[in-house]
């Protein structure tokens, strides 16, 4: 029997997936669902592409679903149930707070006949920020709520620095709400750095997103 997780290509979906491997879950396939109109990650703008490549320096397998605004609970379950045959027990999740996000993992993953895991859920918010930086894994900020956000952070590592900024300002350390997101480029479950050489900072709909125009994995 082996588990899933849910991949956003975040620090909270990697970090989720990081401690159910600590503590002995098998981890067949990480599951990614991308928007049918951009191929990007949904709020986080992150391209399709860059999924594969972590996947690729993970080495586990991703399974990638084009989802819409209204299909996305079927499209979620389509993804789901295509990887049940090879005998799946349940599925990771990277959630922190949100009772409702929880309460639909558990709902979905019942009718589906798998466990719900949640290794983040309930921990201390700070305690989660540093301990994702404590383990070694290094992300970057990607997108962000421009009211609450300044763009110069776009781009620049989820830190210290970052974390006393979001501190005074009284935002969520984690962005569980939706504040800011993330993509993990290192870490102790990567073999090779995601080196992103060329990007921009784009707004749209009062988000700022980092576009990215060219990356690799290191060698």
């Amino acid at each position: 029997m082996s588990y899933i997780s849910s991949w956003s290509g975040g620090k909270d979906s990697c970090f989720a997936c990081y401690l159910a491997l600590a503590e002995g879950y098998r981890i067949s396939h990480l599951v990614n669902f991308i928007s049918q109109e951009f191929h990007r990650v949904s709020f986080h703008g992150t391209e399709d592409r860059l999924i594969q490549l972590q996947s690729q320096s993970i080495s586990i397998p991703v399974l990638q679903k084009e989802t819409t605004r209204d299909g996305y609970e079927q499209e979620f379950k389509e993804a789901v149930r295509s990887l049940l045959p090879q005998g799946i027990k349940g599925m990771v999740f990277g959630d922190i707070y949100l009772q409702e996000h929880k309460d639909w993992v558990e709902r979905v993953c019942g009718e589906l006949g798998i466990e719900a895991v949640e290794p983040l859920w309930d921990e201390n918010p700070e305690k989660i920020f540093t301990d994702f930086i404590d383990a070694g894994f290094e992300a970057i900020i990607v997108s962000a709520k421009a009211e609450l956000i300044d763009e110069d952070w776009i781009g620049h590592r989820v830190d210290r620095n970052f974390m006393e900024y979001l501190k005074a300002k009284n935002i969520d350390l984690c962005g569980e709400n939706g504040e800011y997101h993330t993509l993990v480029v290192d870490g102790p479950i990567f073999n090779r750095r995601l080196e992103i050489m060329e990007s921009r900072t784009i707004s749209r709909n009062n988000y700022w997103f980092l576009d990215t125009g060219k990356y690799r994995l290191a060698r």
